[in-house]
C-alpha cells in the first residue's frame, strides 16, 4: 500500500517559508513584491484559479495586482496592459491567466512578457534556458511535482522515469527536470507504442495526459513512485489520469487528486515570482 503525498501540506509549508523571505525581501528593498494576474472574460474555472492565486498571493505577504478585463477585450487592449505592466519596475511577475477568448492571440500577448517576469515559465527563452541548464524560471507544475518528490526524499539519480503527456505547460519541462536530476527519462504520448509495457518499467511514472484514470494497476511496476498531475471533471467529481484506487495498492508513494499536485502548482508560483523579485535586484 503506498504512502500517499499530501500536496496540500507541502504546499502550505512552502508558502509559510516564502512568507518569511517575502519579509526579508520587503526589508531589505523598502518594497513589496508585486504580482499582476490579468483574467479576460467570464470563464468560470479562470475565476475560481484566480481567486485562489489572489489569496496566496495576500498570504505570504506579496502585493497582488488583479486585472478583470471584459470578454470583448480586443487585442490591442490586452497587449497595452502587458507592455504597461512590463515596462513598470515595481511589478516582478505578470501572469495572464489562460485560456483566452478565442479572438485573442495567445501566443502574441504571452510574447510580450519579458523573460524575467514570466513567473508561468512559459516563454521560449525560459524553456530554452531549462533545456540548456541554464538560469531560468521553470513552469509552475513541473517544479511543483520535482520539490514534492524531492520533499518525499526520493532517490532520483540513475531511475528509469516515464512522463505520459508531452505538453509544453507539463510533460517537456517535466521530462527536463527529471534529466537534470540523472534519470534515464521516456516520455510517452497519445502515438506511443507498447505504452503498457514502458510505464511498467518506471521507477518514477508521471501521469499528465488529461484522461480520467487512464493509468491502470497492469501499468504500474510494484513499488514505483506515482505523480498524478490531472485534473479531469466528471460526474464522479474531480478525478486524476490515475486509477488511484487500484494504483496505491502497487506504488510505493502517490500522490492524490484533489490535494496532491495542484496546491503545489499555486505555491510554486509564488516561489517564482519571489525568485524573479530577487534576481532583479
Amino acid at each position: 500500500m503506498a504512502k500517499i503525498i499530501d500536496g496540500k501540506a507541502l504546499a502550505q509549508k512552502v508558502k509559510d517559508e516564502l512568507k518569511v523571505k517575502v519579509s526579508e525581501f520587503e526589508k531589505e528593498n523598502g518594497r513589496k513584491i508585486a504580482l499582476a494576474v490579468i483574467l479576460v472574460g467570464e470563464n468560470p474555472a479562470s475565476k475560481v484559479y484566480v481567486n485562489n492565486k489572489i489569496k496566496s498571493t495576500e498570504y505570504v505577504g506579496m502585493k497582488s495586482l488583479s486585472f478583470h478585463l471584459p470578454e470583448s477585450s480586443t487585442q490591442e487592449e490586452v497587449s497595452d496592459l502587458v507592455k504597461t505592466l512590463a515596462s513598470d519596475s515595481t511589478v516582478d511577475g505578470i501572469l495572464v491567466q489562460l485560456p483566452l477568448p478565442k479572438h485573442l492571440n495567445e501566443n502574441k500577448i504571452l510574447s510580450l512578457i519579458p523573460a524575467e517576469k514570466d513567473v508561468d515559465g512559459f516563454l521560449a527563452e525560459n524553456v530554452g534556458n531549462l533545456m540548456l541548464g541554464m538560469p531560468c524560471t521553470v513552469a509552475c507544475t513541473p517544479f511543483g511535482v520535482l520539490k514534492m518528490l524531492k520533499s518525499e526524499g526520493v532517490e532520483l539519480s540513475g531511475k528509469n522515469a516515464v512522463v505520459i503527456g508531452r505538453s509544453n505547460i507539463v510533460g517537456k519541462p517535466m521530462a527536463m527536470l527529471l534529466l537534470k536530476e540523472n534519470c534515464t527519462v521516456t516520455i510517452c504520448h497519445s502515438k506511443t507504442s507498447n505504452l503498457k509495457e514502458i510505464c511498467s518499467n518506471a521507477d518514477v511514472l508521471v501521469a499528465a495526459i488529461g484522461r480520467p484514470k487512464f493509468v491502470t494497476a497492469d501499468m504500474v511496476k510494484d513499488g514505483a513512485v506515482v505523480i498524478d498531475v490531472g485534473i479531469n471533471r466528471t460526474e464522479n467529481g474531480l478525478v486524476g489520469d490515475v486509477d488511484f484506487d487500484a494504483v496505491k495498492e502497487k506504488a510505493s508513494l502517490i500522490s492524490p487528486v484533489p490535494g496532491g499536485v495542484g496546491p503545489m502548482t499555486i505555491a510554486m508560483l509564488l516561489e517564482n515570482t519571489y525568485l524573479c523579485a530577487t534576481r532583479k535586484k
